[in-house]
This record gives C-alpha cells, sequence and structure tokens, in this order.
C-alpha cells in the first residue's frame, strides 16, 4: 500500500518498515538556487523531484531593529556579532569575563520577538500530506561558545561551572519558551521537533561524556521533554563523530538522530546500525563529501544502494546527505542521482 510522506515517515520513527525509505532533502540556499535554475523547478517543484518526505514551518523574527557595527554582517539575538563566510564567525563574545550577576543582568531576548501566528496555516498547507518539521532550531551549545569564546567556555566548565550553568540556563529559557509558544500555537500540524547542536567533530566528540552529561543533557532532556509533552518526535542534528554521547541521547528520550556521517571518527554505519539501530532513527549517513560532492552519478547510485543495505532494515532509517545542507558545489546529477536511487533501492517490497 502506498503511504503519505508523513505516513512513511512516523512508520520509520515508530521502527517499522514502511513502504519506501523517507528521503531527506537538506540543502545550502546556493544549492537550491543552482538545481532550481538547471532543472527550470520552482521550491516545491524541486522538493517533489527529489522525493522529499518533510516540509518545515517556522515562527518568524518581529522584534527590535539592531545596529550593527562596521565589521559585522549579522548578529544574534543574544548580541553576538558575525562576519566572514555563510553565516560568520563571532568577532566579539559578550560574557567572556561578565561574573554571574553581569550574566544574570545581561539584556536577554524576549521570546515575544517570534511571531508563532503563521505557523499553523502554513503546515494545513500541505493538507497533512508531509512530515512537518517545527519547533525553535535552539542551538543552544553554539550560542555559549560564541558568548563566552569556546576554550575559554571549557576552562570555565572545571573553573566556574555555576557561570556555564546560568549561561546555559538563559540559553534555553529563550528556546524552550519560542518553542512552547510555537507548540501551543500548531503542535496539532507538527510531528516532529527539529533542534540542532553540533557536540561532534571529524576526529570525535567536542565534550566527553562526562562533560557532556554535566552541562549538555539536562538542557536537551528539556527540549526533549517539552516536545514529548505534546506528543511530538524529537530529533537532533549533530554532525561530526560522536558516538561515544549517543547512549546518553537516547537515555533523554531522543527520537532521531541527523545527519549521520559516516567519515567521522566512530561513527561506523553497521555499527551504529546493530547498537542503536533499534533504539533511535537515524538520518541521513550517505556521504556529502567523498561521495556527493567528489564522485560520479554512478559511484552516488552504488553508495547509496551501499548505505541502504546497511541502515534499512527494520525500519528506523531516513535516508539523505551526511550532512545538514548540500553545498552550492555538489553536482545536480549527483543529488538527483542519490535521491532516485532511494526510491528505487529504498522500496521495502522489493527487499
Amino acid at each position: 500500500m502506498r503511504l503519505t510522506s508523513r505516513e512513511r515517515v512516523l512508520a520509520a520513527f515508530a521502527h517499522e518498515e514502511p513502504d519506501l525509505v523517507p528521503c531527506w532533502c537538506g540543502a545550502s540556499d546556493d544549492f537550491w538556487t543552482k538545481a532550481k535554475r538547471e532543472l527550470n523547478l520552482d521550491d516545491e517543484g524541486l522538493r517533489l523531484r527529489f522525493g522529499d518526505d518533510f516540509r518545515r514551518v517556522y515562527a518568524e523574527y518581529n522584534g527590535p531593529e539592531f545596529v550593527l557595527s562596521e565589521a559585522a554582517i549579522s548578529r544574534t539575538v543574544f548580541g553576538v556579532e558575525r562576519r566572514g563566510l555563510g553565516y560568520g564567525q563571532p568577532i566579539n563574545h559578550p560574557l567572556a569575563e561578565a561574573s554571574l550577576k553581569e550574566i544574570h543582568d545581561y539584556p536577554w531576548p524576549d521570546p515575544a520577538w517570534m511571531e508563532v501566528s503563521n505557523i499553523r496555516a502554513e503546515a494545513n498547507s500541505y493538507n497533512g500530506e508531509f512530515a512537518i518539521l517545527g519547533g525553535d532550531w535552539s542551538p543552544f551549545w553554539h550560542d555559549a561558545i560564541d558568548l563566552l569564546g569556546m576554550e575559554n567556555l571549557y576552562l570555565k566548565m572545571f573553573s566556574q561551572p555555576e557561570l556555564v550553568d546560568a549561561v546555559l540556563q538563559h540559553l534555553v529559557d529563550y528556546y524552550a519558551t519560542v518553542s512552547q509558544c510555537i507548540f501551543a500555537a500548531a503542535a496539532e500540524v507538527i510531528d516532529i521537533f527539529f533542534i540542532g547542536n553540533d557536540f561532534g567533530s571529524q576526529a570525535g566528540p567536542l565534550l566527553g561524556p562526562d562533560l557532556f552529561g554535566r552541562f549538555m543533557l539536562p538542557h536537551l532532556k528539556r527540549l526533549i521533554d517539552l516536545g514529548h509533552a505534546y506528543h511530538l518526535k524529537v530529533q537532533l542534528h549533530c554532525c561530526g563523530g560522536f558516538a561515544p554521547l549517543i547512549p546518553l541521547m537516547i537515555e533523554a528520550g531522543l527520537d532521531g538522530l541527523h545527519a549521520i556521517q559516516p567519515n567521522c571518527r566512530g561513527m561506523d554505519l553497521q555499527m551504529l546500525k546493530a547498537q542503536f539501530g533499534d533504539k533511535i532513527l537515524f538520518n541521513g549517513a550517505i556521504d556529502s563529501h567523498n561521495v556527493l560532492i567528489d564522485s560520479t552519478p554512478e559511484t552516488v547510485r552504488r553508495k547509496t544502494r551501499e548505505v541502504l543495505h546497511i541502515m534499512m532494515s527494520g525500519g528506523g532509517y531516513v535516508a539523505g546527505a551526511s550532512h545538514d545542507t548540500i553545498l552550492e558545489e555538489t553536482p545536480t546529477e549527483n543529488v538527483i542521482a542519490m535521491f532516485d536511487a532511494i526510491g528505487e533501492f529504498g522500496d521495502y517490497s522489493k527487499r
């Protein structure tokens, strides 16, 4: 029986085998513009061509305008100015030398700056066909790095842990309140609370299990519990080699992990599927760099089939690229080859 995209995704999250492996397409703005031009498609036409089973709805920023310094190209709601390629890098760390009182007195953003009244109508426009992602992205780990500086943050975890706790508490207070407003307005038409924090690098986790459990896990669990309170699945985007942290994430109740990078330390797909595949959904795993960017459509097709062979058994898998956004330098024909191969080899009835 042919399922809707939404039914297909929810079956995968339930660790059941749907009709087809669900597809995920996250892409950079530059790649998206290029692909639309090359294929002569609009936004929705491109999503349909790739077979994307997800749609995402956002709150809209409706807060005060901030005046940027001459060196900056953007500013976060937490007062961090940035410059450089893409999202850029922070050019200031406002709380690097702050006392506990100064942290509490800092001008933290108002969750009411985020407008949520549009979300229900936008989600309803998809007529229940697709799995809807919603909630605030909530990158509290990255914001703490921006506010304190990365090395400084690590040092303060040992020398002044109460300061780190205070910064994280204020950050997650903001994010949790924004998401609660979103869910109060539209949870009935949202399926998955999608959040993002990169706790891994190419060489392994950026925090060991002890530090992760002490500082990050309570806040991650708070967001997971918030999603579950509204009967949503919760999926975390997390780059890099973070396998030692997965048991803690599962213990906290996390439902899905995106976007598994098999070329990072510890992220062997067969090991991940064998140890955790019945406990958490994996999303991604098709190598964005060595396969999608640097190979041919024929190689993409073969490698995609190999990943599906490992990951799709028993459900609990969504297929897509191993990075949050497909980059502009990725050949469009390779992305087409990946999604076409998912459609062909991800058919559970043909196994």
